[in-house]
């Protein structure tokens, strides 16, 4: 298919997806606002009673442990931190908007969002250890985003979809998103910067999430966030939480590595420490959806 025609039928079918809550503009905003502070997200929040109560599951999960009952959202905030609890509304507010769509033997939008909340949890880590910068908010985000355009893809290119499913399930080493260039014409990383621009996302995060397949990226994207996106992404598909239709494992870059200034011992940590909270990143999962 033609690449106009092709970008101006994914346009057209993202406009038939359900209208974000309107939440999720403000939260938005609120994110690129640097002088917004917790009473503007409380304010935002509790104008939603699902998003906060989505919110105070979260905060009484397993995942993050705290030994009193949460009940408040302010308390919330405080204690789950203002950056975070930006980036889990968010977050919440977008998982909710899409419908849970079909399913094949290699693909469930579910077990994708497992996989996501997986990586959003290890790029945060990764960061903590290695980056060089704390940019938890965004990078939780860009963690949990990273492949929602193989949903837009399941919801209205199912019958492609399908057919770069099988071709990776059984072409060895084929990796899903060579799949989709060759039998749809685009991949999922693509797709999602188209959504994530119409929905007027930042785009230092667009171009994190949609180039994070490539070698070559464009002016004012970050590689270390392109980098650690991509080692969570390997780490958590050797976790095996979830499933986002790859049967192979991606290519661990030795480039990725040297940018982080991470060894085979610090990567062999991370895989140590992710299977250690393999039952937490489950609770999350559990209080999110």
């Amino acid at each position: 298919m033609e690449r106009k025609i092709l970008e101006e039928k994914i346009y057209s079918k993202i406009d038939e997806l359900p209208t974000l809550p309107m939440v999720v503009p403000k939260i938005i905003s609120l994110v690129e606002n640097d002088k917004s502070n917790t009473s503007d997200l409380t304010d935002v929040i509790s104008n939603d009673l699902a998003l906060t109560s989505k919110i105070l599951k979260v905060a009484n999960s397993a995942y993050y442990g705290f030994q009193q009952r949460i009940s408040d959202l302010r308390k919330a905030v405080a204690l789950l931190g203002f950056n975070m609890v930006k980036s889990l509304a968010l977050s919440i507010g977008i998982i909710q908007t899409f419908p849970s769509g079909n399913r094949s033997r290699f693909f469930s939008v579910e077990g994708l969002w497992l996989h996501s909340i997986s990586v959003a949890t290890l790029i945060c880590e990764l960061d903590r250890r290695f980056g060089d910068r704390n940019a938890s908010e965004s990078l939780f985000i860009i963690g949990l985003l990273h492949d929602l355009g193989k949903i837009v893809l399941d919801q209205f290119f199912s019958d492609l979809f399908y057919q770069t499913l099988e071709e990776a399930a059984n072409e060895e080493g084929m990796k899903l998103h060579i799949a989709e260039k060759k039998i749809i014409g685009i991949d999922h990383c693509e797709v999602a910067g188209i959504l994530l621009k119409r929905w007027k996302f930042p785009l230092t995060m667009i171009n994190t999430i949609a180039f994070h397949h490539h070698s070559e990226l464009p002016e004012g994207t970050s590689p270390v966030d392109v980098a650690m996106l991509r080692i969570a992404n390997i780490i958590a598909q050797m976790l095996g939480l979830g499933d986002e239709g790859n049967t192979n494992i991606n290519d661990l870059h030795e480039s990725d590595l040297k940018l982080l200034r991470m060894d085979d011992k610090n990567f062999e940590d991370m895989i140590t420490y992710s299977h250690s909270i393999k039952e937490e990143i489950q609770t999350l999962f559990n209080a999110m959806i």
